[in-house]
C-alpha cells in the first residue's frame, strides 16, 4: 500500500467519525430522546427514574411558586428573594448528564430561562424591587410554564 493510499484511508476514517461524532452531538444536544405524543405534544421519553425525578422538581416549582405568591402577598421581598433563589440556575445542575442528553434543546432552553429567570427576581428583589415588579416577573415565568407543558409532556421508555 502506498503512503498516498494509506493518507486516503487514514482520512475517510477521520471523515467517518466526525460525521458519527456530528450526530451524536445533533442526538444529543438538539433533538434528545422525544416523540410524537398521543395529544400532539412532543413526548419526552425518559427511564422511569429521570421521570419521577423531572416530576419531583416540577412539583418543588409549584410549591416554590406558592411561597413567592405569599411573600409577595405579604410585601416581602427578603421572603420573594429566598423562595425564587431555590428555584434559580443553581438548580439546574441537580439534573444527570444522561437525562439531560434525553431532553430537546428547546425544552432545555426554556428551562434554563425559567432558572434565570427566578435568579432575575431573586436579585431584583433584594434590590428594592417592588411587589407589582415581581409580579410581572413572575407572570413571565408562569407563561414559560404554561409554554412548556402546552408543548411537551414526559413519558418513561416502559410506557407510563
Amino acid at each position: 500500500m502506498t503512503g498516498a493510499a494509506r493518507s486516503r484511508i487514514y482520512l475517510a476514517t477521520i471523515a467517518v467519525l466526525l460525521l458519527v461524532i456530528a450526530a451524536m452531538a445533533y442526538k444529543f444536544i438538539v433533538v434528545g430522546s422525544t416523540q410524537r405524543g398521543e395529544d400532539g405534544r412532543v413526548a419526552v421519553v425518559l427511564e422511569p427514574g429521570e421521570r419521577a425525578l423531572m416530576l419531583r422538581e416540577m412539583r418543588e416549582f409549584v410549591a416554590g411558586l406558592q411561597l413567592v405568591e405569599d411573600a409577595l402577598s405579604r410585601d416581602d421581598m427578603p421572603g420573594v428573594a429566598k423562595a425564587s433563589r431555590k428555584l434559580g440556575a443553581a438548580r439546574a445542575h441537580d439534573v444527570p448528564v444522561a437525562m439531560m442528553g434525553k431532553l430537546p434543546l428547546e425544552f432545555k432552553t426554556m428551562a434554563f430561562d425559567t432558572h434565570r429567570a427566578f435568579d432575575a427576581i431573586a436579585v431584583d428583589a433584594e434590590a428594592n424591587g417592588t411587589p407589582k415588579h415581581a409580579l410581572a416577573q413572575l407572570a413571565d415565568v408562569l407563561q414559560k410554564c404554561v409554554a412548556c407543558h402546552a408543548t411537551y409532556q414526559v413519558t418513561s421508555s416502559t410506557g407510563h
